[in-house]
């Protein structure tokens, strides 16, 4: 357990505009430790002794500190993420995802570790509610930390589309940082890409599905953000335009 004048000494040196490589080489802390407490998560004792975060005792989260990884995360837990509480205040986040796209998953994973540093990320596979076949068709990515409803304060009791869903000023902070990477997850969980056909013609086009019409408003949000034209109906937006399709492309790439 590091004493917390070293945390305070690392919060110090964050004030004055160093960043976590820099902080690590004058402290001789370890760069992934020094990251773990910029972004809020400190040893409880460290948390006691300075200004603590009222949810899960931390100091004080440095939410501007977050880095891309966060974006694409969030965009994830928005289209098939939950949290759940357990023992002890810990809570665990849980992602949903399709088997068939591996690469999927591990960028979920990848993401979690970046956001969730030293703890461990969990996967299990799950079978359909809605067949009776015997195969695994999903997975489930977890892992526990007292610090998720701080990170994802869209937490809360009940199903997402029967609450609201808002994100926070610093969320919207980063979204407008990374909207490639919020569209980028959001598309990861409840999106597709797919060949729309006419009469003589055939084009692709995205769509993204989702029972909040708040979610909707934040994939909105993010085309807005980039200039993308989209229309709506129903529980799902789409975007359809051939440039604003090929320009999606880029930045979400296909699922795999």
């Amino acid at each position: 357990m590091r004493p917390p004048e070293e945390v305070a000494a690392v919060l110090d040196l964050k004030a004055h505009g160093l960043h976590a490589s820099e902080i690590a080489r004058r402290t001789g802390i370890p760069r992934a430790t020094v990251r773990d407490w910029l972004a809020g998560r400190v040893p409880l004792r460290a948390a006691r002794a300075g200004s603590s975060c009222s949810t899960c005792g931390a100091l004080a989260h440095g939410f501007t500190e977050l880095p891309p990884a966060y974006v694409y995360l969030l965009g994830l837990y928005l289209g098939d993420g939950c949290i759940s509480a357990h023992r002890r205040d810990v809570y665990r986040l849980r992602v949903n995802l399709d088997l068939r796209y591996p690469g999927i998953v591990d960028a979920c994973e990848a993401a979690i570790r970046v956001i969730n540093p030293g703890r461990r990320v969990h996967r299990l596979n799950r079978r359909s509610n809605y067949t009776k076949r015997p195969e695994y068709s999903h997975v489930e990515v977890s892992s526990y930390s007292k610090a998720w409803p701080c990170l994802l304060p869209q937490h809360g009791p009940g199903r997402k589309h029967h609450r609201l869903i808002e994100l926070a000023t610093w969320q919207l902070a980063l979204v407008a940082l990374n909207p490639q990477l919020l569209l980028r997850g959001l598309m990861h969980s409840d999106g597709c890409r797919f060949v729309n056909t006419g009469r003589r013609w055939r084009h692709p086009r995205y769509s993204f599905s989702n029972r909040s019409e708040d979610i909707l408003d934040i994939f909105r949000h993010g085309c807005d953000l980039l200039g993308l034209h989209w229309t709506t109906a129903g529980h799902t937006v789409y975007v359809s335009r051939k440039a604003d399709v090929l320009r999606m492309d880029q930045f979400i790439g296909p699922k795999a």
